[in-house]
């Protein structure tokens, strides 16, 4: 895929949330790099950036070739504590710069007095390392249409919306919003938190094509054009989530599933407390 600003996004990349700060995510890194994963998809919270880091520079691919994500956590927020913490993560990472930094949720009511503001004074953060080349791309996760109308006006938009999406839970709304904008739409949980795996609806069709379920997950979300971020420590797993790019779905299949109605919810952004 390739973004307003002409550069281009690996449309599959490889999650590093809940993976341990430790050998673990080493082994997990050099694994997907080895199955040809190039999209990194890290945050500050996930509390694995030193290993991260290290797996990077371990793992044999030049850095050019590599597409590095990090995220701004809430306790950060404001345009100066953003960017002390963009200098923090490359420094814990020993980075020269991140291909891709989000905020990583919007500012809500709880926390702020005026959080429309303190989303506008982060996002101009954003511009800003954008602009000194700290970051080759910047946008946002978990934002919706009323969080992201407040930053149209500004002088840079997000290039990127990183949201909870799969299967049972596609937000045409909001997706159709942000693709319009010219925004990305990457899917974190693209396998529902693991609990699609089960379902029979998904399981009749993976016979069909003769694939897993969460192959099928993953390639219903490639063909709506929208980037999933699978995550797994499992080396047979970390193969199968990226052998989607052989087949397609049926304009039926990808109907049917679009439709699926399977009860599932998602955190409100404006409910989170840091």
């Amino acid at each position: 895929m390739k973004l307003r600003n002409g550069i281009e996004i690996p449309d599959i990349g490889f999650g590093t949330w809940k993976t341990p700060n430790d050998e673990i995510c080493l082994q997990a890194i050099q694994t997907a790099v080895d199955c040809g994963y190039r999209h990194i998809d890290g945050a500050y919270i996930y509390k694995n950036e030193e290993s991260v880091g290290q797996a990077i520079h371990n793992c044999g691919i030049p850095r050019h070739e590599l597409f590095i994500t990090n995220k701004v956590w809430n306790t950060q927020r404001g345009y100066q504590s953003t960017l002390d913490a963009l200098d923090q993560s490359l420094q814990t990472m020993g980075l020269d710069y991140f291909d891709l930094y989000l905020i990583h949720w919007p500012a809500n009511a709880l926390n702020y007095q005026d959080p429309v503001q303190v989303n506008k004074e982060t996002w101009q953060a954003m511009i800003d390392a954008y602009k000194q080349g700290k970051v080759k791309a910047i946008g946002v996760s978990n934002f919706m249409e009323r969080h992201l109308e407040p930053l149209m006006d500004m002088e840079i938009i997000p290039m990127v919306n990183q949201i909870e999406y799969h299967v049972g839970l596609t937000r045409p709304g909001l997706v159709s919003y942000c693709q319009g904008k010219g925004m990305i739409v990457e899917a974190y949980s693209p396998l529902g938190r693991a609990n699609l795996l089960d379902k029979e609806e998904l399981i009749e069709i993976a016979k069909k094509y003769n694939r897993t379920v969460s192959q099928i997950c993953l390639r219903f979300i490639l063909q709506n054009n929208v980037l999933p971020l699978p995550k797994s420590v499992t080396p047979s797993r970390i193969q199968e989530n990226i052998d989607v790019f052989d087949f397609e779905l049926s304009k039926e299949d990808m109907d049917y599933l679009n439709a699926l109605d399977l009860g599932c919810i998602t955190k409100n952004p404006d409910e989170m407390r840091p």
